[in-house]
């Protein structure tokens, strides 16, 4: 099972045509995440590795029907933009994997998400994955074996090593759910660890800080 997102999935790239967006993109789908769509303002009736890319969410919903999450690659300065967008058009899930977002703005588009019910994960994160369903994210899929321990982490290279670490001693993970290190972030520990609580799937948690929390 695992949280958040699994293999049915419908994920959007926001930031698509960029060459963190694009590289991760074909991870993505390597991996087997459902990618039905990227956007890119400017950019729309193009295609990224055979996603077709659109100018606004509204025009990739409208197109390719509802979207269940989200991972934003777009750059700082307009990153907030991009995020508001996917909360206004009913996106569920979002990963924002820009760092550099100021710190104001990170307050208010994280209030706005907790307003509306959005599972914002982020900045500044290495996203989730639910192994060997979906990668919204930019985690590298090796470190990690299928099994049934939830991670969540505030440290993207401390989350490889455990999970490396794990499996060695034959264990495997369900989701990891990368919240990011800055000092606002979507979801907390406590949230995350009590979806892994309400997950059948799931039958430990590994929580892993760094300094400052």
């Amino acid at each position: 099972m695992g949280i958040l997102v699994n293999a049915s999935t419908r994920v959007l790239v926001q930031g698509i045509t960029g060459r963190e967006g694009s590289f991760h993109t074909k991870l993505m789908l390597d991996y087997g995440t459902r990618i039905v769509a990227g956007t890119s303002p400017g950019k729309g009736g193009s295609y990224v590795h055979g996603v077709p890319v659109y100018n606004t969410v509204y025009e990739a919903i409208r197109e390719q029907g509802p979207i269940d999450a989200s991972i934003v690659f777009v750059p700082a300065r307009w990153a907030s933009d991009a995020i508001y967008e996917a909360i206004d058009h009913g996106i569920r899930v979002i990963a924002v994997i820009t760092e550099g977002i100021p710190l104001h703005d990170e307050i208010r588009f994280v209030n706005y998400a907790r307003s509306r019910g959005v599972a914002l994960v982020g900045p500044n994160c290495p996203g989730v994955m639910t192994v060997g369903e979906c990668k919204l994210g930019i985690m590298p899929a090796h470190a990690f074996r299928r099994g049934h321990v939830g991670m969540v982490s505030r440290s993207g290279t401390l989350t490889y090593e455990i999970a490396r670490e794990l499996s060695k001693r034959g264990y495997g993970v369900s989701t990891v759910v990368g919240i990011g290190g800055d000092p606002i972030t979507g979801l907390d520990f406590v949230e995350v660890y009590e979806m892994f609580l309400r997950d059948g799937g799931t039958e430990a948690v590994v929580l892993v800080g760094e300094i400052g929390g």
